[in-house]
């Protein structure tokens, strides 16, 4: 008996090694530089691993970089990641950044019982549950009301500071930015 307890602990021991070594390794972290510091993002594969497997994928294609923060309204959320139109270096549409997606294929909702408080990172979409595709928002405020709405694939873990000095949009105007912050570089690690 004693040596099934031990074998038992063993096991656990492991399993608990192995699985801080997977979360210290960065491979469900995402390191987004903003002009005043880096936003450090812990992607949630568990809840929502097809939406976190394309956000990784963009993210080490380069396809973030530079990407504008397109929609910013106070005390709710700052939205970014059009790679098609919201990128400000290569053909930068402001009159259409979030509208656009990536060549990858729209995602099928993942909803989660997980609730979007500040910082939480969930996953833009037209009104199809189902079109969700390269664009992200971070809360800068609890939201209950998309609770189970909207697909949440992480987490701000670090630099929360830098997500709140993210330049605000225009209330009139749905929260559309002119002159937009944008995301310097997206990296899947630290």
């Amino acid at each position: 008996m004693k040596i099934l307890q031990f074998a038992v602990a063993g096991a656990l021991a492991l399993a608990a090694f192995t699985g801080g070594a997977l979360a210290q390794s960065g491979e469900n972290i995402l390191t987004v530089q903003l002009e005043d510091g880096p936003v450090v993002i812990e992607l949630r594969p568990d809840i929502a691993p097809k939406h976190v497997q394309q956000i990784k994928e963009l993210a080490a294609a380069g396809e973030y970089d530079n990407v504008a923060f397109h929609r910013v309204i106070k005390g709710f959320m700052a939205q970014t990641g059009d790679v098609e139109f919201g990128d400000m270096k290569d053909g930068f549409q402001g009159d259409r950044a979030g509208t656009g997606g990536s060549s990858k294929p729209n995602l099928p909702a993942e909803f989660s019982d997980v609730h979007f408080e500040r910082g939480t990172v969930g996953m833009a979409r037209a009104q199809d549950p189902d079109s969700a595709n390269s664009q992200f928002f971070i809360m800068l405020a609890p939201g209950d009301f998309l609770n189970g709405q909207y697909t949440v694939v992480g987490k701000v873990v670090e630099g929360m500071e830098n997500v709140d000095k993210i330049k605000l949009g225009d209330d009139a105007n749905n929260g559309a930015v002119a002159d937009p912050d944008r995301m310097i570089s997206v990296k899947v690690g630290r």
